[in-house]
């Protein structure tokens, strides 16, 4: 028997939800993806991850069946695990977690079960990133069109730049955890969320990139697509970015170029590499022009073989007109992710005589980078001398070459990324 230290870290899994939208007559956990149940993908997931005390909490009569799920995907690590029985509510379920904690816990995880497809490194992630006053949540960038309704009538917009939709695990340092859940018992407030109690109580909380495979199964087409994701990608679900598109090479690392020309005379401000450029003359174009971002993105899908930017964000596609960078890289990003691949990392240079470069080029290495779920991106700039179009002013060209792996080998290993 192998004796495993005690961890300072713990996940409560919480499986107790009915499943009533799932219409599958079981407890949602419990219903199979495939061999497998819900839970055990999500467990299989957890375990992965770095050593942590790992919590479920079951429904009521159903104690036994996570308990087999746990042990089958602990292993070794089957000491680390225990079942607790949930409660009326999900805010309940994850009390009970809370209870069970072993003392030597300082950071505590809460997973949703119905995510069964998450990452381990999302897990790894999000333990890395919590601090001793810090709520984390890995969140993806809203990339559809929003609109405010009364009713049938549509009554306004809504900026999709200030919105990001959450993830699990969400990860909060204990003690600050366990007394947010008592005030919220004791004012007989239900958050929709652990993020929303824990800054409820004032504390605060930050994001980092989460995954496309992270979605929650709610939803019998939910079910599908985990099945079919499962079913392409014929790998464990404890690895990187899945799989739903087999497409030939996928096996292999492929390489992309891209090319992108944006003349200047648009509206507005100039956006350039993620970033907004005060002062500077914008570039024309169906989005926003930016031909960085835009050159990156016929990179990463030539790369992939699924297409180029015109087929998937041109003008036949009136939702992504004034659309910024982080919008058309977290789309590709999921493009990628389906046909059964990840970002390894993005060279791309820039080239014209304005705007001046070097003193936002780590910024805008990180902003290219967080829109790309954390792939390493490097940004050159050069001038032409004052030769062609670049040279004399005209506008700006860039070119691209990018990485793709097969999922599972990114080598940028899932690590956290702070927005700017």
């Amino acid at each position: 028997m192998t004796l495993l230290p005690v961890p300072h870290t713990a996940i409560i899994v919480v499986a107790a939800g009915s499943g009533t939208r799932l219409e599958a007559g079981a407890p949602k956990a419990l219903v199979g993806i495939d061999a497998h149940s819900i839970l055990r993908h999500a467990l299989d997931g957890v375990f992965a991850a770095g050593p942590a005390q790992v919590i479920v909490v079951a429904p009521a009569g159903h104690e036994g069946d996570a308990r087999a799920e746990l042990e089958a995907a602990a292993g070794e690590r089957r000491d680390l695990g225990r079942v607790v029985t949930g409660g009326a509510t999900r805010q309940e379920s994850v009390a009970a977690g809370l209870a069970a904690l072993w003392g030597d816990v300082t950071t505590v995880l809460v997973h949703d079960a119905a995510r069964a497809l998450t990452p381990s490194a999302q897990i790894d992630a999000v333990i890395a990133a919590v601090d001793a006053d810090t709520g984390v949540i890995p969140a993806l960038p809203v990339v559809d069109t929003l609109k405010r309704v009364d009713a049938d009538s549509v009554v306004g917009m809504v900026d999709r730049s200030e919105l990001a939709a959450a993830q699990t695990p969400q990860g909060f340092p204990r003690d600050l955890l366990v007394s947010a859940y008592t005030a919220a018992e004791a004012a007989r407030i239900e958050y929709t969320d652990d993020a929303a109690l824990f800054a409820a109580s004032g504390h605060r909380v930050r994001r980092i990139a989460g995954s496309e495979r992270a979605f929650k199964i709610t939803t019998p087409a939910d079910l599908e697509r985990a099945r079919h994701l499962l079913a392409a990608s014929g790998t464990p679900a404890t690895t990187s970015e899945p799989a739903s598109v087999t497409v030939p090479g996928a096996g292999v690392p492929r390489v992309g170029i891209g090319t992108d020309v944006h003349a200047f005379g648009g509206d507005g401000d100039l956006w350039l590499a993620g970033l907004r450029w005060p002062g500077e003359q914008p570039l024309s174009g169906h989005s926003d022009g930016d031909a960085v971002a835009h050159a990156i993105v016929d990179a990463l899908l030539g790369a992939a073989g699924i297409g180029d930017i015109g087929e998937h964000f041109g003008t036949a596609h009136p939702e992504y007109a004034g659309a910024h960078a982080e919008v058309f890289l977290a789309r590709t990003r999921e493009l990628l992710a389906e046909a059964g691949y990840a970002i390894g990392n993005v060279s791309v240079q820039f080239q014209g005589s304005r705007p001046r470069f070097s003193t936002r080029r780590p910024e805008a290495e990180a902003a290219l980078s967080t829109a790309l779920g954390g792939a390493p991106v490097s940004v050159t700039a050069t001038t032409t001398d004052g030769l062609g179009f670049p040279g004399r002013g005209e506008g700006i060209s860039v070119t691209a070459i990018a990485l793709v792996v097969p999922d599972g080998s990114s080598s940028h290993g899932g690590r956290p990324v702070t927005p700017e």
